[in-house]
């Protein structure tokens, strides 16, 4: 295939314009203001794990003397470092401007957020009672001057650095750690209808006094500083420790990684900030980026609510599934047939249910399950324990490398192994991705299968914002490649054989080829095609390079892509018949969904997998097919609300411009629409 000069966006550049889509989310007059805000807060959070982790291997490889072009789309390692952190400056600006408009709205609403210089006398003793009760006892005061060396910074904290002028005009240096363990939002007593916060770091000003009387003083200033470390886990060679042991003390090592990002009050003075960075050692291919008085800005994910239900989304009540009871045995439904679930549209309460009733039904003799992601308070992990307490066999494949959830799932599974369940670690350089639950019972003197697939995580917390669908079935020839994924992952010598399910690390990319090729020999010979896709990434250049193939066969493709999408839509020649649009609305979009036309004989597929590298060479996925014909249909319905979506649609083009996507259609707002779609369903 030639190549075109410009083939693919840049996987990092991708990232930051699907960040600029959620801060789009903050802007938008019509979403509510509370949630506006805390859509600040999921853009920095995101902003934070973007620079610990992406940030942080574009670094690498500059540093490694690597030019990087092959592996960045055609730009250098330099040179990128230097592309997002000018976008990252701009794209802060942007954000403090619409910080200031929401705050604006929230007054006029009766809530204010006062700063230090706006205490009252009614507010004074609160503040400093509070001061004194909560906050006085978690703080870390770091006074600098007397130290040959900084101590280390924690990743992602914020630091107020306090400068102080002394009576004999020596100048007196300190870092006052913001304690996480305190609200950042501490919410005064009410004056009538007005409600007013203070910030913690402008509650932390207001009683410098409090904290440095014991220095004379003639003035003293406080600005805001963080800093961002290199987050990739670094794992000891030692042979003698065990797995949970390397990934501990890799998660530890993570908060003293190197710094990949500086960011600091912009009216902080020249001194004090050469100081700063002299002592903490932030070099040129450090990105130093001046912001705000206020860093942290995640904390705004959770802004309290002040009772204030007519500023937030409206909470929907999770939809049952029809015909399958939460209130009957699940086993004896869905031995008829297969059910699917799509949260938060619909409950997860029915996942729960399945694994409490296998934990206690005599004929269920074991239940194997692949975790990711669980939730701080786990009724997935607390079924599963119960259920070896009653003597099935459970086995647990736990990845203890999920990013940020390391010490969580670490947690849990010392919790389980403690109560005998079996627990596996995966596979040496491939990371456990796929969300499978397989379980046996005695049925007739012989084992049937039951089970679930799923493209999410078993997580109460997540399965409440993330979209994800999850299929029941009964179906055994499903179930017995399921299970050979489960015996590759106790055996991972043997590489096992599917008939059904597609799996990674070894058919995923020429099963998917082998799909893509059907279409293509289809569209010569003058039969229907096209593919549609929904993934939350595409950064694949080999999956991309085959779709521009099909493209210009003719096959129509489209494509729903909630995050980085490398692929470059529209391009006469190369991707002319491929669209691809992005929704981000009230929802996380997390389903992912594979359609293939097959002469419409669609082939349908659920999957763990994104089209990204390391999901198709580097983890073990699963994707479903989808048999059952009523759940078919219902997967291509979802697909086609959410391709209709002309509210919280982007258009992504070849400048990713983020563009809204407007037509004269009717006004489809697919997140809302799917919810009454799946309500109809329930009172057809």
């Amino acid at each position: 295939m030639v190549k075109e000069k410009n083939s693919y966006i840049n996987r990092e550049l991708s990232w930051l314009k699907f960040n600029e889509r959620v801060l789009q989310e903050a802007e938008d007059e019509s979403v509510p203001l509370i949630e506006r805000l805390r859509f600040l807060g999921i853009f920095s959070n995101n902003l934070d794990e973007f620079f610990k982790v992406r940030y942080a291997t574009v670094k690498r490889i500059d540093e490694a003397g690597k030019g990087g072009k092959s592996q960045l789309g055609g730009v250098k390692a330099g040179e990128l470092l230097e592309i997002i952190t000018d976008i990252v400056i701009k794209q802060q600006s942007y954000s403090l401007e619409i910080l200031s408009k929401i705050q604006n709205k929230l007054e006029d609403n009766n809530i204010h957020i006062i700063n230090e210089t706006q205490i009252d006398d009614s507010q004074h003793a609160f503040i400093k009672e509070y001061f004194i009760q909560n906050v006085s006892p978690a703080l870390v005061t770091i006074i600098l001057n007397d130290l040959v060396e900084l101590p280390l910074l924690k990743d992602s904290a914020a630091y107020l650095a306090v400068k102080m002028v002394l009576d004999n005009n020596d100048k007196q240096y300190a870092l006052i750690e913001i304690p996480k363990t305190i609200d950042r939002f501490v919410v005064l007593p009410k004056k009538g209808d007005d409600n007013y916060i203070i910030i913690l770091d402008d509650l932390l000003r207001y009683c410098m006094d409090d904290i440095f009387n014991i220095f004379n003083y003639k003035s003293i200033s406080a600005n805001m500083i963080k800093i961002t470390r290199d987050g990739e886990l670094d794992f000891d060679s030692d042979l003698s420790k065990s797995f949970i042991e390397k990934i501990s003390e890799s998660v530890k090592h993570r908060q003293i990684g190197d710094p990949v990002r500086f960011v600091y009050d912009k009216t902080i003075d020249e001194e004090t900030l050469e100081y700063l960075m002299s002592k903490m050692g932030i070099d040129s291919k450090d990105s130093v980026i001046p912001g705000g008085r206020y860093h942290n800005r995640r904390d705004y994910m959770d802004f309290p609510s002040l009772g204030r239900t007519d500023l937030m989304y409206d909470k929907i009540r999770p939809l049952k599934i029809k015909g399958l009871s939460l209130q009957s045995s699940i086993f004896s439904t869905i031995s008829q047939k297969d059910y699917l679930l799509h949260t938060p549209y619909q409950t997860f309460s029915y996942v729960v249910k399945f694994l409490r009733e296998a934990a206690l039904d005599p004929k269920v003799k074991a239940i194997k399950i692949t975790i990711y992601r669980l939730a701080q308070i786990s009724h997935v992990a607390s079924s599963l324990i119960n259920a070896a307490k009653n003597g099935k066999r459970v086995t647990v494949v736990i990845e203890l490398r999920a990013r940020f959830d390391e010490q969580a799932n670490i947690d849990y599974a010392e919790q389980m192994q403690a109560e005998g369940v079996n627990l596996l670690f995966g596979i040496d350089g491939l990371k456990v991705h796929s969300k499978m639950c397989v379980i046996e019972r005695e049925e007739h003197n012989k084992l049937k299968r039951y089970g679930f697939i799923s493209t999410g995580n078993f997580n109460e917390a997540t399965a409440k914002v993330y979209t994800d669908f999850t299929l029941f079935t009964s179906n055994s020839k499903l179930l017995k490649d399921a299970n050979k994924v489960f015996n590759f992952l106790q055996t991972n010598y043997l590489v096992y054989r599917y008939k059904h399910i597609i799996t990674s690390p070894h058919y995923t990319k020429p099963k998917l080829f082998a799909l893509i090729d059907n279409e293509i020999e289809n569209v010569k010979q003058g039969k229907p095609a096209f593919i549609k896709l929904k993934l939350n990434s595409i950064s694949s250049y080999n999956m991309i390079d085959k779709l521009y193939e099909a493209s210009r066969a003719g096959v129509k493709i489209q494509m729903i892509v909630r995050g980085i999408c490398c692929l470059i839509p529209g391009v006469k020649g190369m991707s002319e018949n491929i669209e691809v649009i992005s929704i981000v609305d009230k929802f996380l979009e997390h389903t992912r969904l594979y359609v293939f036309c097959n002469d419409n004989d669609n082939k349908v597929f659920i999957s763990s997998a994104d089209w990204m590298t390391r999901n198709i060479e580097n983890r073990v996925e699963v994707s479903c097919p989808i048999y059952q014909d009523d759940i078919k249909e219902e997967l291509l319905n979802i697909f086609d609300i959410c391709w209709k979506d002309n509210v919280k649609a982007r258009v992504i083009d070849e400048t990713q411009s983020n563009q809204y996507r407007r037509n004269d259609n009717p006004k489809v707002r697919s997140q809302f629409a799917l919810y009454d779609y799946f309500k109809e369903k329930l009172n057809s």
